[in-house]
C-alpha cells in the first residue's frame, strides 16, 4: 500500500497552501499598517473619459469632519456667504458657478432619514481633492506657462499596473470638495451635530433659522430609535470618488473648465424619475404599494388582450385622445386621498420625510377597502360604458375635435377629487359605501357626472374653467367639498355658507357670475345644488 505521507504531490499541495496562507497574513499586516494611517486611503484607480479617479469608502464622520461644500474653493471667496454656504451670484461670479444654491430646509428630513430608518442608503458622493498652490500664481507647481507641473492628486500605486494605491489626503496637504453630494454632505454633518449635542436647529431654504429643533428625545420617542444604534451611526461607510482639481498639464482655466463640465454632466446623466415610476418603485409609501396592487388586479383597471391599457404607468396627465382610464398617480393620490382617513399613520410625520412601511396586515386591510372603492366604481353606468366604448369620446369636451361627453369621471383630477370625499364620508362620517353609491349611480345616470363644460354641470367653474377651456386641478378641494354635501355629508349652516361662496367665486368669471341657467347674476344668487 503507498504512504500518502510520502506523495510529493500531497507535498507540493501542502506547501503551496501554507505558502498562500503565509502570504495572505503578510498582506494582511501591510493592509492594517497602511489603512491605519489617517493621511493615506487605500483606493482603486480608474479613468474615464481621461479623467481619472480614484475610489474609496470613508466613515460618515470623516465625511463630515473632512469634505466642504463646493461653494467654498478659494476660487469662489470674493462671492462666497458664510452664512449659507452658497455662492452669490451676479455679473463677474455668473461663469463661475458649479453647484446649485444649497437649500438648507433638506437637512433635518435628511438627518431624521438617517437617524430613523434602518436600511438607509446614500449614493456615493464624488468630491475634488485641491492643494493650497493651486490658488497661487506664483507657486513653483505652475511653469512659465501656467501649466501644472502636477496634479493635486498624489496616488502612490502598490501594484505592477497601478489600478490598487493609496492617496495622500492629509489634512495639511490637501482641502477636499462635494462636487456631487452637497445635500448628503449636509444631511451628515447635522447628523454629527445632532448626535454631538443631542439636538440640531431645523433652517429655511437660505439656512434662517426655523424657530423648532429636532432632538434625540423626539426620534426616541417617535420612532423608537435605539440610543446605542444612533451613537454608532457615524462608524457607518459611504463611498467616495475623488478628482484632481488640476491634472497635471493643465492650465487654471481649463482645470476649472473640466471639473465643472463633470458636475454638469453628473446632473445631466441623472435624469429624474417620472411621478409615475416613483410610485412603480416605492416601498415605503402604504398609498403607492395600495395603488398598485389594485392597478394590476381590480378588474376595472388590470391589464387584458382584448382591450387598449387602462392605466398610464409614467406620465401624471391624460391626453384627451389618450385610450387609459387613469395614471398610477393618480391612482396614488386617490388611494391617499381615500384611505389617509382610516390610516393617517401612513403619512410620514413631517413633510420631506420617506414614510414607514406599514405592517403587511395593514397593507392587506388598505388593499381590501381600495378594492371595495373600485367594485363600487366599476358599478357607475359612466364607467360600464367602458366594455363597449372606449375613453377618448367619454373624456373630450363637446368643442374639442370629434366631440366628446366631457365626463369627469374620465379626469384624474376629479377622480382623486371623489376619493377624497368618499374617504371622508366613509372613514370619518361613518357614511355606508354602499348607501353612497346608491345615490351616485343615481346621480350619475342622470348625466351628473357629464357636460363639464356647460354651466348646469356642478362642476362648471369648480373642475372646468370656462376661460382657458380646459380642466383646472385647483378646483380639487372644492369639487371634494361640494361631493361630501351633495351626498349629505355637510349639515352645519356656516359650512355651508362658506361653500356656497366658494361656489359662487368659482363660477365668476372677469367680474361676471355665471347662474347654472347660463345667465350673468349677482353671486349671492349662485345658490348650493340639492342634496341627493
Amino acid at each position: 500500500m503507498k504512504d500518502s505521507a510520502s506523495d510529493p504531490t500531497a507535498d507540493i499541495a501542502r506547501e503551496y497552501l501554507e505558502r498562500e496562507n503565509k502570504e495572505k497574513q503578510v498582506l494582511a499586516l501591510l493592509l492594517e499598517k497602511f489603512l491605519g494611517r489617517k493621511d493615506q486611503i487605500l483606493v482603486q484607480k480608474t479613468e474615464m473619459g481621461g479623467t481619472e479617479a480614484y475610489v474609496s469608502s470613508v466613515t460618515l464622520e470623516w465625511f463630515a469632519g473632512r469634505v466642504h461644500f463646493a461653494s467654498g474653493l478659494p476660487l469662489f471667496q470674493k462671492k462666497y456667504n458664510p452664512e449659507t454656504d452658497n455662492v452669490e451670484i451676479d455679473a463677474d461670479s455668473i461663469d463661475e458657478i458649479q453647484q446649485r444654491p444649497l437649500d438648507w430646509s433638506r437637512q433635518a428630513p435628511l438627518v431624521q432619514y438617517l437617524a430613523a430608518r434602518d436600511n438607509h442608503k446614500f449614493p456615493p458622493v464624488l468630491v475634488v481633492i485641491n492643494q493650497p498652490w493651486v490658488d497661487n500664481p506664483k507657486a513653483t507647481e505652475w511653469d512659465s506657462e501656467g501649466r501644472a507641473t502636477k496634479s493635486t492628486t498624489d496616488f502612490i500605486p502598490l501594484g505592477k499596473d497601478g489600478k490598487v494605491g493609496l492617496l495622500n489626503i492629509s489634512e495639511d496637504d490637501v482641502t477636499i470638495y462635494a462636487l456631487d453630494g452637497q445635500h448628503r454632505l449636509m444631511g451628515v454633518q447635522g447628523l454629527m451635530e445632532l448626535i454631538k449635542t443631542r439636538k440640531l436647529q431645523r433652517y429655511k431654504k437660505d439656512k434662517g433659522a426655523d424657530d423648532s429643533f429636532i432632538t434625540v428625545n423626539d426620534l426616541i420617542e417617535k420612532y423608537q430609535v435605539d440610543l446605542a444604534y444612533l451613537q454608532n451611526l457615524p462608524k457607518e461607510k459611504i463611498g467616495i470618488e475623488f478628482i484632481c482639481a488640476v491634472a497635471a498639464g493643465e492650465t487654471r482655466t481649463q482645470a476649472r473648465r473640466r471639473v465643472r463640465s463633470i458636475f454638469v454632466h453628473v446632473n445631466l446623466m441623472a435624469a429624474p424619475l417620472t411621478k409615475g415610476q416613483l410610485t412603480q418603485l416605492n416601498e415605503d409609501d402604504g398609498f403607492a404599494i395600495v395603488a398598485r396592487k389594485i392597478a394590476v388586479t381590480h378588474p376595472l383597471l388590470e391589464q387584458r388582450q382584448e382591450r387598449n391599457p387602462r392605466v398610464n404607468w409614467n406620465s401624471a396627465t391624460v391626453a384627451s385622445n389618450s385610450t387609459v382610464l387613469t395614471t398610477l398617480q393618480a391612482l396614488q393620490d386617490m388611494s391617499e386621498r381615500y384611505l389617509a382617513q382610516k390610516f393617517p399613520h401612513w403619512k410620514p410625520l413631517e413633510k420631506g420625510l420617506i414614510p414607514m412601511r406599514p405592517e403587511d396586515e395593514e397593507l392587506e386591510q388598505g388593499i381590501e377597502e381600495f378594492s371595495k372603492l373600485f367594485d363600487n366604481l366599476a358599478s357607475l353606468s359612466s364607467y360600464k360604458i367602458l366594455e363597449h366604448e372606449d375613453t377618448p369620446a367619454l373624456r373630450r369636451f363637446s368643442f374639442e375635435k370629434d366631440g366628446g361627453e366631457g365626463n369627469m369621471l374620465f379626469r384624474p383630477v376629479a377622480q382623486v377629487a371623489l376619493a377624497q370625499a368618499l374617504g371622508i364620508l366613509v372613514f370619518k362620517k361613518g357614511f355606508s359605501l354602499a348607501d353612497i353609491f346608491k345615490k351616485l349611480r343615481k346621480f350619475d345616470q342622470q348625466g351628473g357626472f357629464s357636460g363639464m363644460e356647460y354651466p348646469q354641470s356642478l362642476w362648471y367653474g369648480v373642475l372646468y374653467d370656462p376661460n382657458k377651456k380646459r380642466v383646472q386641478v385647483a378646483g380639487r378641494d372644492l369639487a371634494a367639498k361640494l361631493l361630501v354635501y351633495i351626498l349629505g355629508g355637510i349639515q352645519e349652516q356656516m359650512e355651508r355658507a362658506e361653500l356656497r361662496k366658494a361656489l359662487a367665486d368659482a363660477r365668476t368669471v372677469e367680474d361676471k357670475t355665471i347662474s347654472f341657467d347660463g345667465k350673468l347674476v349677482e353671486p349671492k344668487a349662485v345658490g348650493l345644488p340639492a342634496v341627493l
